[in-house]
């Protein structure tokens, strides 16, 4: 959320443990027991930009060459194979890149296995049609394509369980196991493990100023934590160079502070528009999803009309399921383990039937 809440009294470790062990036990259990939903999403799998999700004009065979395709409209460059080695979208400044292939998974037991081909990088513009004439997009082409320095996947894994800890130059740890926030010591608030509200300035433990002059004050308590949107805001922003908001309504047009910001703002390309919070505004397709794109869910009704959880798309797992990261309370941090509900955007899991929207940058 965009303000940090009022630390709570602390009572006795056996009372904390007693509270912790039990709410935990029963979200884990009510998310292990997932009823069917009303329908069942599947993805048909277009994140090639193949014809049907729009169609477009190709290149001749045997040439490298650019076609555009429609929903949303975007750039895709084929080889002269005709595989595609970039996905271009317009309005945003993610892009997908064809690089070396890469298994990405963490430590935790009940995690999936991705196999990928896709680097996801920041272009410094925005996307439009055309771009690929000109300079600044043909000079950052040249420099990230074969590039094998940290991407999206690189830096959003570099938080998960037992991931060594990272420098820069300054002494300051940028990356390493992180976690979701502070124990709920009072055991209240339906039942919450841990509190949010921990930023990517908690986690360095530093302070961090805002273009608008608002400087990010680090908490001791939330010393190497990130909640959900704090995870997406240390990908997307910190480590790729994303522009940050200070919360959800300072002045700027960077990426806002909560998850409900982030999925309301103006900012990006809405590959899945946002239609309510109902069980009904669940996307009935998610074709147009790609590596990247961020998602956004629904799940705690005391929060009214805001969305409450966020994460990042990483691709689909060997098991042909399409995957999330996230940083969630039940694991403690960053995962796309099937901890708290399965991982998975199709089907009808805990957070495919949460899923209310998603956005490209």
């Amino acid at each position: 959320m965009a303000g940090k809440k009022k630390s709570r009294p602390v009572v006795s470790g056996l009372v904390v443990l007693g509270l912790v062990g039990a709410s935990a036990y029963l979200t884990v259990e009510l998310r292990t027991h997932e009823q069917p939903g009303v329908v069942e999403v599947r993805n048909v799998g277009v994140m090639d930009g193949a014809a049907g999700s729009g169609g477009g004009k190709g290149q001749e065979k045997g040439e490298e060459g650019w076609s555009r395709l429609a929903n949303p409209a975007r750039s895709v460059l084929r080889g002269a194979d005709g595989r595609v080695k970039a996905v271009l979208t317009d309005g945003a400044r993610t892009a997908t890149l064809t690089g070396p292939a890469r298994t990405l998974t963490e430590a935790t037991a009940s995690a999936p296995k991705i196999s990928t081909t896709d680097w996801v990088r920041l272009m410094p513009e925005e996307w439009k049609e055309g771009a690929e004439k000109e300079k600044w997009f043909q000079d950052w082409y040249a420099e990230n394509k074969d590039s094998k320095e940290d991407d999206v996947f690189a830096a959003s894994f570099q938080y998960t369980a037992g991931a060594p800890a990272k420098k820069d130059p300054q002494g300051v740890v940028y990356a390493g196991d992180a976690n979701f926030g502070p124990l709920n010591t009072t055991g209240a608030e339906g039942g919450d493990l841990r509190l949010e509200q921990s930023d990517f300035y908690d986690f360095l433990g530093t302070p961090y100023p805002f273009r608008d002059g608002t400087v990010g004050q680090p908490e001791a308590m939330r010393a190497k934590a990130i909640d959900c949107s704090g995870f997406v805001r240390m990908v997307m922003g910190y480590r790729m160079r994303y522009p940050l908001m200070s919360s959800d309504k300072s002045s700027g047009d960077g990426l806002p502070r909560t998850a409900n910001g982030m999925a309301r703002s103006k900012r990006g390309v809405d590959v899945l528009p946002l239609k309510g919070i109902a069980a009904k505004d669940r996307p009935t397709a998610i074709d147009q999803l790609q590596p990247g794109d961020l998602v956004f869910f629904k799940f705690d009704q005391r929060t009214g009309e805001r969305l409450d959880h966020s994460g990042i798309v990483v691709g689909y797992d060997t098991q042909g399921h399409l995957v999330f990261i996230s940083s969630r309370e039940e694991i403690n941090g960053p995962t796309i383990a099937n901890i708290g509900g399965t991982s998975r955007l199709d089907g009808n899991g805990f957070y495919a039937k949460g899923l209310r929207s998603a956005k490209r940058l």
